[in-house]
């Protein structure tokens, strides 16, 4: 007997829960056509946090045995062995001491500047479609409550045109299918805004990690031979 009741009151939640599914579904397609952008910005946001975070994750290797290889075989004067770990490693970093491996005989403040401006070029290319998840954290919540307001105009519209007693139930549909659309908004917003930052600070701790890593190339090069 314990368990059929058992046993029925697992049906009856597993209904209850398949209901509510289809209900949330329903409510999604009555968000309006308001819905279709905040969707389309969702997708361009996983788009391009998926993609930033592969690339930061390339270019977050650890520096330390690359460097210790490169002080190792600049140190003995093997300079092309020292391009060719350069290569192999293929992150802003080692692009940018490959650059400045290619520049010595010259002055260092050349070797400096050369080093500078590559590490500007790959600071670029780690802050590719960054702006493009702010602007989704800011325009999804706007293109929100644009829904909620279109649709509560026409939620009026219709009460409007309403002949007689306009019934709470009425209004309370109206109402509750336009804040859908605020409801995605700030869903979508609030993760890329949290995308971003946490992109943003990956990327800082990179960008420290290049400066400090050409400052101790330089370094290197004022060494005693």
């Amino acid at each position: 007997m314990l368990m059929q009741i058992t046993m029925a009151a697992q049906d009856t939640a597993a209904t209850a829960a398949g209901d509510s599914t289809i209900h949330l579904i329903d409510l999604i397609f009555k968000g309006g056509i308001m819905m279709i952008p905040i969707f389309l910005l969702s997708l361009v946001a996983v788009y391009v946090f998926v993609e930033r975070m592969r690339t930061l994750k390339q270019a977050s290797a650890s520096p330390d045995a690359f460097m210790a290889k490169i002080k190792e075989l600049v140190l003995q004067g093997d300079l092309s062995a020292a391009k060719v770990v350069c290569a192999q490693s293929d992150t802003p970093m080692s692009r940018m001491i490959e650059k400045g491996l290619n520049r010595i005989g010259s002055s260092l403040k050349n070797i400096e500047a050369s080093i500078e401006n590559v590490g500007r070029i790959e600071i670029y290319r780690l802050e590719k479609n960054l702006s493009l998840l702010a602007t989704i954290a800011g325009a999804a919540p706007m293109l929100g409550f644009l829904g909620t307001v279109m649709g509560m105009i026409n939620a009026f519209m219709a009460i409007a045109q309403e002949e007689g007693a306009v019934s709470p139930k009425m209004l309370s549909a109206g109402i509750y299918e336009a804040m859908i659309t605020t409801a995605a908004g700030l869903v979508v917003g609030v993760l890329a805004y949290l995308a971003y930052n946490y992109l943003v600070t990956r990327m800082q701790k990179i960008v420290h990690s290049m400066e400090y890593s050409s400052i101790e190339f330089i370094e290197l090069l004022q060494e005693p031979k």
